[in-house]
Formats: C-alpha cells, structure tokens, sequence
C-alpha cells in the first residue's frame, strides 16, 4: 500500500519558546542578542538557506539592514524541488545572489542508514557544504534560520549546528516561529509584494526523509513513498 510505514512530525505551537538544552551551543543560545545587534556586527555573512520562511526572514532582514549576505541551498535528495522554487523566488525578490550546491546524500551510508541520530549526521553533511561553498565565495560566518520555537530536546541537528559553528541569530534574538511570520508580512506588505511573496504564510515541511521510519533504509524509492504520501496529506 503507498504510504505504508511512512511517519508523519507532530504538530507544534508557533508561538512557543523552546529552553535549551546542554547540547545548545552559543550559536544558539537562546535570547542571548538581538538581532539588530547581530546585523551591526557582522555586516557580512552567508545564509543556509533552506527555502523556508525562517532563512527567508533572516534574509529579508540582512538586506533591510544593509549587509552583504548571500543564500547557499544545498539540494539534496532529501527535499522536494518546490523548495528550490521558493528560494529562488525570494532570493530574486530580495535582490540576494543564491548559490545551490548539488549534493549527494544518497552517497552517504551512514546517513541513509537512517540511525537516531540521522538528522545530526545530514545536517552536519548539510553545514560542511555551505561552510566550504561559502568561504570559497569570501564569507567566514554562516547562520541559519534556526527559530526559538525549534526545540533541541527533540531536534539532535542542534549538536550539528554547534559542531559546525553556525550562528542562528533568529533564536539568539528570541524569535519565535510565529514572530518569523509575522516579521515577513510586514516586510511583504512594506514591499508592496502579495501575501506570501516572501513565504509568510508558507506551512512548516521538514525534509521527505522525515518521513521514513527510523532504521528503515533511506533510497530513491523510500523517499518517494514519502513524497506520494506526505502529497496525499496535504
């Protein structure tokens, strides 16, 4: 039966803060600056940015505030293409080069063993690449759209956001997932664009292998399953 197996994220409250946990680097340390501050202080940085409305506000942000940011998409197998859709999308919109880095994760056996700690090991595979891609282009800091409703107790991809020295200046500042939305509304309707221009009102939508059940073989063929079954959802 398609779908069979496939495991759908629990809900989450938008307008919820998540505390930390001691896995939480000081990249992410949560209310530690706000985001005025980050933006003064580093005036130029790169963005992994995942074609969510997190890294789009982050990125919305970076421009009103004068930096010179760019937005590196790692495309994997992992995601759907509409995800590259968007971000090229907002990238256009906000004036903001994005460079889309093809990777293969499908390479990697230990990721596509599909352990507890997958998404620890793909989003470090994920930040290596940004890292590499974004120092080749001149940019020593790279941050993410890692939001304060984000919980790390239940996300083991905060250790890799640590390991790899991502800074998240959305939840240093305390910004919650409902704050991104809001934030990027008004960005939309200070532009003048439409509603959801810059993915204000875009749903959450974690990567297809979230889908697989834990220990079951990621492939080509699971992660289709996936798809067709996260479609079927929607």
């Amino acid at each position: 039966m398609p779908g069979q197996g496939i495991v759908a994220p629990t809900a989450r409250n938008d307008d919820a803060v998540s505390a930390d946990t001691p896995i939480v680097g000081e990249g992410q340390r949560l209310v530690a600056e706000p985001l005025d501050a980050f933006l003064d202080r580093e005036q130029s940085f790169a963005v992994a940015f995942s074609g969510g409305c997190d890294s789009a506000y982050l990125l919305a942000a970076a421009r009103r505030a004068g930096c010179d940011v760019a937005a590196y998409l790692v495309k994997t197998e992992f995601q759907p293409d509409f995800e590259l859709r968007d971000a090229e999308q907002v990238a256009g919109l906000l004036d903001v080069p994005l460079r889309v880095v093809k990777a293969d994760v499908l390479a990697r056996a230990d990721i596509c063993a599909n352990p507890p700690d997958r998404c620890r090991l793909c989003k470090r595979f994920i930040f290596d690449v940004v890292r590499s891609a974004a120092l080749a282009d001149g940019y020593d800091v790279v941050a993410d759209g890692t939001n304060a409703t984000d919980d790390p107790s239940r996300r083991p991809g905060f250790v890799s956001l640590a390991e790899a020295g991502v800074v998240s200046p959305l939840r240093r500042a305390g910004l919650t997932k409902a704050d991104v939305r809001r934030g990027l509304a008004a960005e939309e309707r200070a532009r003048g664009l439409c509603e959801g221009a810059l993915l204000s009102n875009k749903p959450s939508f974690p990567c297809l292998a979230v889908y697989v059940p834990e220990g079951a073989p990621l492939s080509r063929e699971s992660l289709r399953l996936a798809a067709q079954a996260r479609g079927s959802a929607s």
